[in-house]
């Protein structure tokens, strides 16, 4: 009997821009809240893939200035019309955003969004919200990349984030953080390990300021 050709069900037709805003507040409510011993004092955030300010709405209530670029508008308010590859120099020294996913994995973005903003100048702190198995891709340079470059620190979500309303969310999510100031690798004995830490949703997602009292650090 012949073999029987591979039954793979058909892909889901990308939108336009890759884009799938977050539209559960908890996934940045959470990262602010872990996160905030490396952002104290609340400074200046570039979100350059700003879209609908789904991220920015909720940094902007956490007591942050954000600047906000993004390739197309989409309805936030100054929204500077700019692709992030055009910036040699980033916005803000902390960066926090949801990166078009086809310009940032393996297959068709050969890392090349990581890649650019290792090049970028004037910025600290980085955080990217991305599949939770991204890293484990190595494909067109982006195992090489990472092993050179390995971030700091990953946030494991424990609950799925819905990107498209359709009720079903496919994968889990995890929170990638570049800390320029706290290098890691997995290559270099004398660097650390990235540290691994989970996020659970109704422990973090709690909306707070940074100045209030009850920020504990990250």
């Amino acid at each position: 009997m012949p073999d029987l050709p591979d039954q793979r069900p058909p892909e889901e037709a990308r939108r336009d821009e890759d884009f799938y805003p977050t539209g559960q507040p908890e996934a940045i409510r959470a990262l602010l809240r872990r996160e905030a011993g490396r952002l104290s004092p609340p400074g200046p955030i570039w979100e350059p893939a700003v879209g609908d300010g789904a991220l920015a709405r909720e940094m902007e209530a956490a007591g942050f200035t954000v600047l906000c670029s993004d390739l197309c508008y989409r309805g936030w308010p100054s929204t500077e019309l700019r692709s992030f590859y055009e910036y040699s120099e980033a916005r803000a020294p902390v960066i926090i955003t949801n990166p078009p996913f086809c310009e940032i994995n393996a297959r068709d973005g050969r890392g090349n969004w990581l890649r650019h903003l290792l090049r970028l100048s004037g910025w600290d702190y980085c955080a990217m919200l991305l599949s939770w198995d991204w890293p484990a891709a190595r494909a067109n340079g982006l195992g090489a990349l990472l092993d050179e470059h390995t971030f700091t620190c990953a946030y494991l979500m424990r609950w799925k984030l819905d990107f498209t309303g359709a009720g079903s969310p496919p994968q889990r999510n995890a929170w990638f953080v570049w800390d320029r100031r706290d290098p890691r690798s997995w290559s270099d004995p004398s660097l650390p390990f990235p540290s691994f830490q989970r996020l659970d949703r109704h422990d973090d997602d709690r909306q707070a300021h940074l100045f209030d009292g009850d920020w504990g650090a990250g």
